[in-house]
């Protein structure tokens, strides 16, 4: 009953500008609400939403109580919160307000890519991966469509359409670019030779090499995107997303993953190839 009155006289109390001013703050929280649970899945760190629920929590326990002194204090946490995230996160809005200026740049729009353009993509990438996995050729391969810029800047941009003998070419051990990962977004080579983060994880297995760490480091911290590894000692073809990992993969295993990658099943499909938390 005292939640209701709150509520009531929270919308009724006051002049008309004081009315209008309590629901753009209503506004701006829940739009903060949004980026920053939105940013915090992206990057797998529930943490950082379960911290934002108690700051709100504790919000509403001192607007319905009012609790003297205390509320200064979690106003400033909340505030300090969402200024920290946006320094946190800042990397992921760049990314988001300008992905579309970025893709005009590059002369292709996701949007404008069909189906068939995607499934030939796929069976590209496909026909390279199991080359590479027969002459023992390391490959790291990012497919998604939201890459971050620190990414896609470290490498060298080729905005070319994807074929088997591209990547082949890029992962020749004389190349320059064969160390680094290559960027698929849709159906292009954004960029190759780019530098992953490593995962901190010290319980991989010890035949994980550099790519492999890199791949789920970079899994761990993007959950969006999907990360295919070809290994160089024994040629096995493995995939992570969100930090999970499936090796020994086979055309067919390789075929579902990638199409779920580029968009190409629904989200029921992709937690049953991958499962779920």
């Amino acid at each position: 009953m005292k939640l209701l009155e709150f509520v009531k006289g929270f919308f009724t109390t006051g002049d008309i500008m004081d009315i209008v001013a309590k629901a753009i703050a209503i506004i701006i929280v829940t739009a903060m609400y949004f980026v920053v649970f939105y940013y915090a899945r992206k990057r797998n760190l529930q943490l950082v939403s379960y911290i934002f629920v108690g700051v709100l929590v504790a919000l509403a326990f001192v607007a319905l109580f009012d609790i003297p002194n205390l509320r200064f204090y979690v106003y400033f946490v909340f505030f300090g919160f969402f200024i920290a995230s946006m320094h946190f996160f800042g990397q992921d809005y760049r990314k988001d307000i300008f992905l579309r200026a970025w893709n005009n740049k590059n002369d292709f729009d996701e949007d404008d890519v069909g189906r068939a353009d995607l499934h030939k993509s796929v069976s590209e990438i496909i026909k390279a991966c199991q080359r590479l996995s027969k002459t023992d050729t390391g490959a790291l391969i990012i497919v998604g469509s939201d890459i971050p810029e620190s990414i896609t800047n470290s490498g060298i941009q080729i905005n070319a359409e994807i074929s088997a003998d591209l990547l082949e070419t890029i992962f020749f051990p004389k190349t320059n670019l064969h160390d680094g990962a290559v960027v698929i977004m849709a159906n292009k080579v954004v960029c190759a030779g780019c530098y992953l983060p490593m995962t901190q994880d010290a319980n991989l297995p010890r035949e994980f090499g550099s790519r492999h760490r890199a791949a789920i480091g970079l899994s761990e911290s993007n959950s969006d995107l999907t990360v295919i590894v070809v290994s160089e000692e024994t040629g096995i073809i493995s995939a992570m997303h969100n930090g999970k990992v499936k090796r020994y993969l086979d055309a067919v295993q390789l075929k579902l993953i990638l199409d779920s990658a580029m968009g190409l099943l629904d989200h029921g499909a992709e937690e049953t190839i991958w499962g779920i938390d």
